[in-house]
């Protein structure tokens, strides 16, 4: 079949069409995807320079989420010492409570509250971390940000340790000795005997006015400790003499009644005390008493054990009137009582109960003593525990270990460990407040970087919307007119036709 052949003007028209399809399909493409260079085919140039662009900002959009990251692991650190700080103020706080109190169990109470308060400071570090990062918990955990993408500027973050309140490196804080306790206990017996001097006597009266007493006479006190010698006309005169010198012996105290004739010995010792009288050598005897025995003839004021409902001046080391004052290893006075006639054994026991970290218990005839802290029991009476005639001391005292709270010098040594570490802290603040600065303005950069490359490859190769749709109602313009070109110029060809009609 022979070619057919067209006209120059109808393929004129047919070019024209072809192109403007051309053009219009690139122009759809443009709108449809936003892009004017979707391959390297558009425009090499500009494709490569933007996605060359494009790709920068993507690593860069990698090292924006590790940012992130940082941000929050340092945020989570700043937390903790946040925290952290608030805790050791509070530790502080209990440092200067017990320096208002000299009570040694007090200053102990708040010795264990201190220890409670570092143990909460290490579980707050321990916690402190982000995604396995902790930069409170020492060695190991330090914190490398990557500012660009070939890793030349970076951030290292180095960690501190406040897992362990008492590293110098860190807090050096120690956990206080809290002490232990101790224990100690006393006895109460009570005992009365009575010498009838069988004369008529006065207070005032010499010794020597009874029968069968002359000046040499001796009266030998004895207990489990040894004996006492009183020589009459030597340490002895009269009959109050003889009262004064019973008084003075140790756990004894000794009346005379001018009505009964009677010296009355109430003895707080824990075992018997025999009373003798030896004639002088030569002197003549006579038949005596209780009081003025002859010859070895002894008289012996037994002891029982106290009862909880006995009252305490049945013992010899109590009398109406004393007072019983309780102190603890600081001086520090919890409690006191002062004794009359109807005070019982059990209301002692009670007192010493009342005492914060003192506790007794009451068995035998004997008081069992626990306590927290040293404490020591005293009476204005010097027969108070003197449990035999050569007692060496009065006080009932109880040592326990002290704690750290001790004195106020224990105390200011803290408060001064407790300033450093808030130094620490504050320090430890400033460099991550420092780094995380530094991490969000970095971050911050980042971003508009990533914003100025990716608007800097769109102008390579975004399409211009406006331009876009102008183009295609253009080339949808040209179309029609180039159909209606073409249809004209088919129309001169048909006119020979009509030749053959």
């Amino acid at each position: 079949m022979p070619d057919i052949v067209l006209s120059s003007a109808v393929r004129d028209n047919l070019l024209s069409l072809k192109k403007t399809a051309a053009f219009q399909e690139t122009t759809q493409n443009r709108l449809a995807t936003g892009l004017k260079v979707n391959s390297a085919l558009d425009n090499p140039n500009s494709y490569f320079t933007a996605q060359s662009l494009n790709d920068r900002a993507g690593d860069l959009s990698n090292l924006l989420d590790n940012m992130g990251q940082a941000v929050q692991t340092l945020r989570a650190a700043d937390d903790g010492i946040t925290s952290i700080t608030k805790l050791v103020e509070s530790a502080k706080a209990i440092a200067n409570q017990a320096l208002q109190t000299s009570s040694e169990y007090e200053r102990r109470q708040f010795a264990i509250q201190y220890n409670a308060i570092l143990e909460q400071i290490e579980d707050m570090a321990k916690d402190s971390g982000y995604k396995g990062k902790n930069l409170l918990a020492g060695a190991g955990n330090e914190l490398e940000v990557i500012f660009n993408e070939d890793s030349t500027s970076n951030l290292t973050v180095d960690p501190v340790d406040f897992t362990d309140t008492t590293l110098d490196s860190g807090l050096n804080l120690d956990d206080l000795a809290t002490g232990t306790s101790g224990t100690s206990s006393f006895d109460m017996f009570g005992g009365t005997i009575t010498l009838d001097m069988t004369t008529a006597m006065q207070a005032s009266s010499n010794l020597t006015d009874l029968p069968g007493w002359v000046n040499g006479d001796q009266i030998t006190l004895t207990d489990s400790s040894g004996t006492t010698t009183l020589t009459v006309g030597t340490d002895i005169t009269t009959l109050q003499d003889y009262v004064d010198a019973l008084n003075n012996l140790n756990g004894v105290h000794a009346s005379f009644d001018e009505s009964t004739d009677d010296i009355t010995i109430t003895s707080g010792l824990d075992n018997p005390l025999y009373i003798s009288k030896n004639t002088a050598s030569g002197a003549g005897s006579a038949a005596a008493t209780d009081g003025s025995a002859t010859g070895g003839t002894t008289s012996t004021a037994s002891v029982t054990a106290l009862s909880a409902t006995n009252t305490l001046i049945t013992s010899g080391g109590f009398q109406a009137g004393d007072t019983i004052t309780i102190t603890d290893g600081n001086g520090f006075e919890p409690a006191s009582l002062e004794i009359d006639e109807e005070t019982t054994v059990d209301d002692l026991v009670k007192l010493i109960n009342n005492v914060k970290g003192l506790d007794a218990t009451f068995s035998g005839g004997s008081v069992s003593l626990i306590g927290e802290v040293s404490f020591n029991i005293t009476s204005d009476n010097t027969d108070f525990n003197r449990m035999t005639l050569a007692s060496a001391s009065s006080t009932v005292a109880l040592s326990a270990v002290s704690s750290e709270f001790k004195t106020d010098t224990d105390i200011e040594r803290t408060l001064q460990a407790i300033n450093a570490s808030l130094d620490e802290l504050r320090n430890s603040a400033r460099s991550l407040g420092t780094a995380l600065s530094t991490v969000q303005i970095r971050t911050d950069f980042t971003q508009n970087i990533i914003n100025t490359l990716e608007v800097g490859a769109g102008d390579l190769t975004i399409a211009d919307m406006n331009e876009e749709g102008a183009n295609m109602l253009a080339l949808q313009t040209r179309q029609q007119l180039s159909s209606t070109a073409l249809s004209l110029a088919n129309q001169a060809e048909q006119s020979v036709l009509s030749l053959f009609g």
